[in-house]
């Protein structure tokens, strides 16, 4: 029974030694020539100008659960529409559930101004 899982062992040994030797190539081949200028902090093109640690505004987290939400969303269309022919109606109307409480959501979202940048 565990000889079926010889060649994923096989797989994970060569993807180590890969890995590990594309690092170790890197490391002994690149060149070492450390200045200021490489190790200085470098944001936008700009020297930073405030503390790392600095307060966000809660608008920047919403929009990035927004797009989360929104890009799920689409990840679950492409292997839907792939096998809608093999679902039938019942996979067909799961799915206009599932966008009617995302469209729901969207609204609420749109109405509370949750979309809109200042």
């Amino acid at each position: 029974m565990l000889e079926n899982y010889l060649p994923i062992l096989i797989f994970i040994v060569i993807g180590l030694f890969v890995g590990v030797a594309a690092m170790g190539m890197g490391f002994i081949l690149s060149p070492r020539n450390p200045d200021e200028e490489k190790g200085s902090r470098y944001e936008c093109g700009f020297e930073a100008f405030e503390d790392a640690r600095m307060k966000f505004d809660v608008r920047f987290y919403l929009v990035a659960i927004l797009f989360i939400l929104f890009d799920l969303e689409i990840a679950f269309f492409f292997p839907w529409a792939v096998v809608l022919d093999q679902i039938g109606p019942t996979g067909f109307w799961a799915m206009m559930i599932f966008l009617g409480i995302l469209v729901v959501g969207f609204i609420y979202e749109w109405k509370k101004g949750a979309l809109e940048w200042e």
